[in-house]
């Protein structure tokens, strides 16, 4: 079979499935909750449900698995990807793994509404693992019914994708399914529950293990199983360690923070805020996992957190998500420190962390600014002082550093009045009257450093904006565009879900067809369910 070759069956596909071949499995085979000793993972089936239909499926995502557009249109693909059916190879299994919920330890979770069918090995040798989520329940679901619905598949579905094309590390999404059932949820945990439709998403990636699949261990005392994991682990995601290196934990340790910081660097750059950034939420490939109550930061606050559930102490803020990662990392190098037995490697480790980060999120302010390098004796209060403009009145932060690219930086420009420099900018403002002559004047001053700073550098005005067009996106998933979407799709249209999927695989380019989804939020969407606040409901 040749590698350009697509697939014209899913019985065609080449599953490994080391994961539950290497590692030990729960030996109890009824799908009943429990706590699970001594495995890493329970042999469970998804749920068959009673009328599959597909919504939408990434094409990108289908070329990874080297599947056909007719293979993914087949009445095949819809039941293997809602859990009716297993393709030849599949082997369906869930994780067992703890992790610390809003800064507390929970104990055992593992997943509880995802069921993994294997992985596969592509015509390029890269190593997919295949996970659908809302499949039914499993021995982790603890009191709930492992499913999902709708609107929150729908939001899963998009980002999955939406956060890829922008270059931002994370898990892939294959498609996403309606199963012809009602699911009853209480969106906001407020004594109103309701049927909602019933939905499965097939999420990819190189690997799903998570920060607390290492923790449960420690925590049980069971340092043999935690030797285990970590061993494949590397042997399998990190194959060019080499295994038996004395230091191989340590350098596993200062990659996973390495991958962490870069991770978090990107979604400060493109204002996305996970909103449940719990360890187990945490993936060991530094990619972004669990799209549940995220959202996108419209208006600049670095105090924002979309999640209702956070809304108190705001723990997972915008602007706190950098410490945040560095306390999870500090967790899993507690639950690792059995295979090192040593304080100095992992605390260099994070400190590496610190180091990717800073040095990570100066070169990002740079592009952001379209500064050819960061200059600290400048920048530093240049970058920090937009940051407080920004937060002093509302402004779109996507929009602002698209339309901060369009002005203009010649000498003549630092001679325009306070209103004239502030032009350009005006349709990243959300309320006029906030514009007060004290901000203008703040704003204008900050905009002339900007000028002069921007002429030393090494390309002209028009160079500039393509470099700042290529980190700065005009299109992201904004929080009322996934709500359009899910409105939509209730009512069985499902165009707005691909619209936003064709719209969002470029979305540093203009497109002048689709300015509309440009827009900033509209005042309906403020403070209405699903574009302001999320609850973890799914």
């Amino acid at each position: 079979m040749s590698s350009t070759q697509k697939l014209s069956d899913l019985n065609q596909l080449t599953f490994d499935n080391r994961f539950i071949r290497d590692l030990p499995a729960d030996p109890e085979n009824a799908n009943t909750r429990r706590q699970v000793l001594d495995a890493c993972y329970s042999r469970v089936s998804p749920t068959p449900v009673i009328k599959p239909q597909r919504v939408a499926y990434s094409r990108e995502v289908a070329e990874l698995l080297d599947l056909s557009d007719e293979v993914c249109a087949s009445e095949h693909f819809a039941h293997v990807f809602t859990g009716n059916q297993l393709a030849e190879g599949m082997e369906s299994y869930a994780t067992c793994y703890g992790g610390h919920q809003f800064g507390n330890w929970a104990g055992q979770l593992g997943d509880g509404r995802a069921i993994n069918l294997g992985e596969i090995i592509n015509q390029r040798g890269e190593r997919w693992a295949l996970q659908l989520k809302g499949a039914g329940p499993t021995p982790y679901s603890r009191n709930a019914d492992g499913l999902a619905v709708l609107r929150s598949s729908i939001r899963e579905f998009l980002c999955s994708e939406a956060m890829y094309h922008l270059g931002v590390p994370t898990t892939r999404a294959l498609s996403l399914m309606l199963t012809g059932e009602s699911v009853v949820r209480d969106m906001f945990y407020n004594g109103n529950p309701q049927a909602e439709l019933g939905a499965v998403v097939c999420r990819v990636a190189p690997s799903f293990t998570r920060f607390g699949h290492f923790q449960i261990c420690t925590a049980r005392n069971d340092f043999a199983l935690l030797k285990q994991l970590a061993d494949y682990t590397i042997r399998t995601d990190f194959p060019h360690l080499d295994a038996n290196a004395p230091d191989v934990y340590s350098q596993w340790f200062s990659e996973v923070c390495r991958r962490t910081a870069e991770m978090i660097v990107h979604w400060q750059r493109v204002g996305f805020v996970h909103g449940v950034m719990n360890t187990d939420n945490m993936s060991i490939l530094g990619l972004t996992i669990d799209y549940g109550p995220y959202g996108w930061l419209e208006n600049y606050d670095p105090n924002w957190t979309p999640n209702t559930t956070d809304a108190k102490d705001h723990r997972y803020r915008y602007g706190h998500q950098p410490q945040i990662a560095f306390w999870n990392l500090t967790q899993l190098a507690n639950a690792i420190y059995p295979l090192i037995e040593a304080t100095k490697p992992l605390q260099d480790a994070l400190n590496g962390y610190v180091e990717v980060f800073e040095q990570g999120w100066q070169a990002m302010m740079a592009s952001k600014l379209g500064l050819a390098s960061y200059q600290a004796e400048t920048d530093d209060d240049l970058s920090a002082d937009l940051l407080k403009l920004l937060e002093y009145a509302e402004t779109d932060m996507t929009l602002f550093f698209r339309h901060l690219a369009r002005i203009k930086t010649d000498a003549a420009s630092l001679d325009k009045t306070d209103d004239e420099l502030l032009m350009p900018l005006l349709p990243s403002y959300y309320v006029p009257e906030q514009l007060t002559h004290a901000y203008t004047t703040q704003m204008g001053a900050w905009l002339r450093r900007y000028i002069q700073r921007v002429q030393n550098n090494p390309y002209n005005d028009d160079a500039r904006r393509l470099a700042m067009n290529a980190v700065n996106p005009k299109y992201v998933l904004r929080n009322y565009l996934a709500q359009l979407a899910i409105d939509k799709a209730e009512q069985g249209d499902f165009s707005v879900v691909e619209a936003l999927l064709e719209l969002l695989r470029h979305p540093y380019d203009e497109q002048p067809d689709n300015e509309t989804y440009a827009a900033k939020r509209p005042d309906w969407a403020r403070q209405r369910a699903g574009c302001s606040m999320l609850s973890c409901s799914s």
